[in-house]
């Protein structure tokens, strides 16, 4: 299988990768050019037919320039390769309607819009250049064209997802895949390291509470009794920067969690029209508008107010964070028990301060993959040695304070059963997902109407899509 990530009817640029416009764009408009001219003198014929998709000879062409330009080596990528990868791409889409696998209209319309305004910033905003480069009428039938060409990407995905969902690895399927891996290829893990940290937050004044609440009051009463506009509050008052974005309206749905749970559970509450009273959330105060109800979908907007923390609170956080280190670092007090007893980081309080790595779920971090913040932040420390105090913010644009250790170092090593357990249970369902795919296909391509023509017949393909 190829491990490239590419479309399947190939004229969308994945948004996953930033394209650098004046180092790229001019030499990817000439190479879009090429395939037009060459389209014009060559019938753009299909070459092979899967269930109710086809795929036509240019989408090969196009989906080179498009791994191009999104900085990919193509050198060592085979002709036969990327044309079997489009083969496997239509295969998944089809399944996944004959199996009622639904994807969001309205989530690939705005991805389309999305990938239009990336390609706009390729050629200076021109939409007439772009639909010359390729080869629309107008814009849109490239946006419907996009759109079905994303709508047959998001159905592949999603039942590539479905075939492996519910896999699972048992432990002794896991001592079988560890003990047949001959000893001299046994995968190599890198040096790894246990962090563990203690947090101070500033703490912000019941005073400057109240006084947020009472302005939220005030926004509401003025809309529903004076006539006030909520959207102007919004613009002029409001502090969610992502709120603009989206035209300062949220989409809620009850069956795909958005926003955190009070906010939800608030939202879910209201009568169309209606204006929540303040609540809190870790972000912030807010106030609700329930726009419109959809169905299951829910059109709101809010006003967040963000308490402001004091000088003096902040000083205070870093006093109290600094008598914590002294302790631990005269001995009076151990690292981890004294994250139990001062941290104001709920989550990792009860474990000594202990890191929890989000990818593996346990307390390593290897230092190469290590995020770039914690790395800068631990890169000098010795073990068991505690930093000095250090200044972040988190992801509500609150500051906070700390200090770390390394708690634990375990160096560059063959993989070994017991310590490694996670990451080889990861390894082996990996693998498991992969023989299930393979299995799938095998199947679904005896079952599905295939056809393949022209010289791509000669492909030494590595699924049986020729049927021999």
């Amino acid at each position: 299988m190829l491990v490239v990530n590419v479309c399947s009817a190939q004229e969308i640029i994945e948004e996953t990768k930033e394209v650098k416009a004046d180092s790229l764009s001019e030499q990817f408009i000439k190479k879009l050019d090429s395939v037009n001219t060459f389209k014009a003198r060559k019938v753009d014929g299909v070459t092979a037919v899967i269930g109710d998709f086809i795929v036509l000879e240019s989408d090969v062409d196009k989906t080179y320039l498009q791994l191009e330009a999104q900085g990919v080596n193509v050198k060592d990528i085979e002709r036969c390769d990327l044309f079997g990868k489009l083969l496997e791409d239509k295969l998944y889409a089809h399944h996944a309607i004959q199996d009622s696998i639904l994807v969001s209209d309205a989530e690939i319309r705005q991805n389309v819009d999305y990938q239009i305004q990336q390609f706009l910033q390729q050629v200076n905003g021109s939409m007439e250049r772009l639909l010359r480069i390729y080869n629309k009428e107008d814009e849109q039938s490239f946006r419907e064209e996009m759109f079905e060409i994303n709508k047959s990407n998001q159905l592949a995905q999603k039942m590539q997802a479905n075939i492996v969902e519910e896999l699972e690895v048992t432990p002794e399927e896991v001592r079988t895949f560890f003990d047949k891996i001959p000893k001299d290829e046994r995968p190599r893990f890198g040096t790894e390291l246990k962090v563990a940290q203690i947090v101070a937050e500033p703490k912000v004044s019941e005073e400057e509470k109240q006084k947020v609440i009472d302005r939220l009051k005030s926004f509401k009463a003025d809309v529903e009794e004076n006539g006030a506009s909520f959207r102007s509050k919004v613009v002029l008052y409001g502090e969610d920067p992502g709120l603009k974005q989206s035209g300062y309206k949220y989409t809620l749905d009850r069956k795909k969690p958005r926003m955190v749970k009070e906010f939800r559970q608030i939202a879910f509450s209201l009568q169309e029209g209606q204006i929540s009273e303040p609540f809190e959330t870790e972000f912030g105060f807010h106030i609700i508008h329930l726009q419109k109800i959809r169905g299951q979908q829910y059109d709101v907007s809010h006003v967040l107010l963000k308490p402001k923390v004091s000088v003096e609170a902040e000083k205070e956080a870093v006093e109290r964070l600094s008598k914590v280190r002294e302790r631990i670092v005269s001995g009076d007090i151990s690292f981890a028990d004294a994250a139990r007893e001062a941290s104001d980081q709920k989550e990792t309080r009860n474990d000594g301060g202990q890191l929890i790595n989000p990818q593996t779920q346990d307390y390593n971090f290897e230092l190469t993959r290590m995020d770039t913040e914690l790395y800068a932040q631990i890169q000098n420390l010795k073990d068991g040695e505690v930093s000095l105090i250090q200044t972040e913010q988190d992801r509500t644009g609150n500051k906070k304070f700390k200090i770390l250790m390394v708690t634990d170092r375990i160096e560059d090593h063959e993989a070994d059963y017991a310590r490694d357990y996670l990451k080889i249970k990861e390894l082996a369902l990996n693998e498991k997902r992969i023989k299930t795919i393979e299995k799938w296909q095998e199947e679904k391509i005896l079952d599905t109407y295939i056809k393949v023509s022209g010289e791509y017949r000669d492909c030494a393909f590595s699924g049986n899509w020729l049927k021999k």
